[in-house]
């Protein structure tokens, strides 16, 4: 007899695939592991192991499996608490883990420094083995190529990360913060050779911050990969206007100069759909490409289950156009040439050259999957 699972607590408790590539199963927000340490307290304000166990107990509770971190992240003090929750709670897997290499993860330690940051294969084989220690665990989900150095070959690289997952310390490969030519390059290579291909592409993504579109975004729908997207909340300064709420983070130094227009358009359609702002932010984020997955930080378990009820949240087209009125995106040259219409080409019914020649029918790219807005308990419901 066919055994029914239990209904989940939250939306976030619907499950998804990672990548066409990729068929581990993820909660459709990510947990980022950024904010749980103390060591980077001056910037990212004072949280105690105490909280973020309470934070990571009610993310799994609610349906969560899904924690980003990174070695750098508060010089490895992050991994140690997630590895230390996992120990304690007998969770690892159950729990869909990522972390990254390659920033300087030692840095303010009296060694030298050389070897410790950068994407080569020494660099990678230190990281990857302090990694496992600190989370307590044998392998890692999903390891990532933090940020592109342009010292390590191609080659270098994609066969060192292939050693990684036929070791068994890694199932499956991301790359962050890297331009889309080098990772179209990389995937190619590990294809040509049989080797693990990237599954997913990381990199900063919202309605203030749209640069993804240009290459990244076309770049995952081709490639077969998922887009992991921090910042969509802008790091906590998308705000109603005239609001002056402090969190107790000094990130400034992340602001791209306009979170505060942005807020504004947001809080328009926000207050139309008698809906938090930051659902909105969110919402739009899923609603631009399938396999997106915002990654949410913070702190507060009750900003958890706001973000949580973004899920249920649909967008229409025109309140997808209002967001974007927030700042002119320009998609530059040669995309502003191929379309001038000014969108973001998705396939050749968006070719202008092919529109002057007749009327054809095409297959529609993928789209993202619809929220599932009706099917819980109203309480998350926006």
């Amino acid at each position: 007899m066919a055994h029914a699972p239990p209904a989940p607590k939250s939306l976030l408790g619907r499950h998804r695939l990672l990548a066409p590539n990729a068929s581990v199963r993820i909660s459709p927000l990510c947990l980022g592991g950024m904010s749980l340490g103390d060591r980077w307290k001056a910037g990212l304000g004072d949280f105690n192991k105490e909280g973020a166990f309470e934070l990571l107990d009610a993310f799994y509770d609610l349906g969560g499996n899904f924690i980003d971190t990174a070695n750098a992240y508060h010089g490895g003090q992050s991994e140690e608490w997630i590895g230390e929750w996992l120990q304690k709670t007998g969770r690892r897997d159950e729990m869909i883990i990522s972390t990254k290499y390659t920033m300087g993860y030692k840095l303010g330690q009296p060694v030298q420094q050389s070897n410790f940051g950068g994407s080569g294969t020494k660099s990678m084989h230190i990281a990857i083995q302090d990694s496992l220690k600190r989370l307590q665990t044998t392998y890692v989900d999903l390891y990532f190529v933090h940020n592109w150095d342009y010292a390590t070959s191609i080659p270098e690289l994609m066969q060192s990360l292939n050693t990684l997952v036929q070791q068994g310390r890694a199932l499956y490969l991301g790359i962050s913060d890297t331009p889309a030519w080098i990772v179209t390059k990389a995937n190619a290579y590990a294809r040509q050779h049989g080797l693990r291909p990237f599954s997913v592409y990381q990199g900063r993504f919202g309605a203030h911050a749209r640069d993804l579109e240009r290459e990244v975004i076309p770049m995952c729908l081709d490639e077969g990969m998922a887009i992991h997207v921090w910042g969509v909340l802008a790091n906590g300064f998308f705000q109603p206007p005239g609001s002056t709420k402090e969190d107790g983070r000094n990130t400034a130094f992340i602001k791209n100069g306009r979170e505060a227009q942005v807020s504004e358009t947001l809080d328009r359609v926000a207050k139309r759909l008698r809906v938090p702002l930051t659902s909105v932010a969110l919402a739009y984020a899923l609603h631009k490409a399938p396999y997106m997955i915002p990654i949410v930080g913070g702190r507060k378990v009750t900003n958890l289950k706001t973000n949580i009820k973004a899920l249920g949240l649909e967008l229409s087209s025109e309140d997808i156009a209002e967001i974007e009125t927030g700042y002119a995106f320009d998609l530059g040259f040669p995309h502003n040439f191929i379309n001038m219409e000014g969108k973001p080409p998705t396939g050749p019914q968006d070719a202008t050259i092919l529109k002057q020649l007749g009327y054809f029918d095409y297959v529609q790219p993928p789209h993202p999957i619809k929220p599932h807005k009706d099917q819980l308990d109203a309480q998350w419901k926006p």
